[in-house]
C-alpha cells in the first residue's frame, strides 16, 4: 500500500529503520512506533519508497 502522505511515507521509513535494528525503538514516536509493531518489514519497504512527488505534508482524517 502507497503512502497517501509525505508524513506517512516518512513515519514508514523511521519505522522499517527501527524493524531492521539501525535505530532503536526508543527513538520512535507517534505513527511510526505503530507502524513498527504492526506492519511487516516489506509492508514498510513498499510505503517507505512511495515518491514524495505530488503528495501533500498530512492528509485530514475523514
Amino acid at each position: 500500500m502507497p503512502a497517501k502522505s509525505a508524513a506517512q511515507q516518512k513515519a514508514a521509513g523511521a519505522a522499517l529503520s527501527a524493524k531492521r535494528g539501525e535505530t532503536p525503538e526508543s527513538k520512535l514516536k507517534g505513527a511510526a512506533k505503530s507502524m513498527e509493531k504492526s506492519m511487516s518489514e516489506r509492508e514498510l519497504k513498499k510505503m517507505a519508497s512511495t515518491s514524495r512527488k505530488g503528495k501533500r505534508q498530512h492528509v485530514r482524517k475523514s
